[in-house]
């Protein structure tokens, strides 16, 4: 974590001078606006990583010697099939179109969205991915 604080930080100070440079050539507010505040995200997000490195154990990454293998292991839990992203996705589809079309199309899509939703949230309470 201590090198992709410091990439951060180096991003930061980088976005800052081409703010400056920008802002004084172009003297347009709108882009020079959008440096400065990737300037603060850029400075946010390097603090937050090299703040949160001095507290967890070292990394392979932070190790020069070391190896790929060497930060193995388990990469997560990733969810079986399901079919409640569609559900959720025609009755979002629906309630857009509500908006544009008419707000009786809600109708339609509020019992997708919420049995979608729900599914989606207790898929693993009932069948066969039901948690032992």
């Amino acid at each position: 974590m201590k090198i992709q604080g410091k990439m951060f930080i180096w991003l930061s100070v980088f976005v800052l001078a081409m703010a400056i440079v920008y802002g004084v050539w172009s003297k347009e507010p709108a882009g020079t606006t959008a440096l400065f505040l990737a300037f603060g995200l850029c400075v946010m997000i390097g603090y937050y990583l090299a703040f949160t490195a001095r507290r967890v154990d070292a990394m392979a990454q932070d190790n020069k010697e070391a190896d790929v293998a060497d930060e193995a292991g388990e990469v997560g839990f990733f969810s079986p099939h399901s079919w409640q992203p569609l559900s959720l996705a025609v009755g979002g589809a629906l309630a857009f179109m509500g908006v544009v079309f008419g707000w009786w199309l809600m109708y339609f899509s509020a019992p997708l969205l919420l049995v979608g939703l729900w599914g989606w949230v207790y898929e693993y309470y009932r069948g066969e991915n039901q948690n032992q």
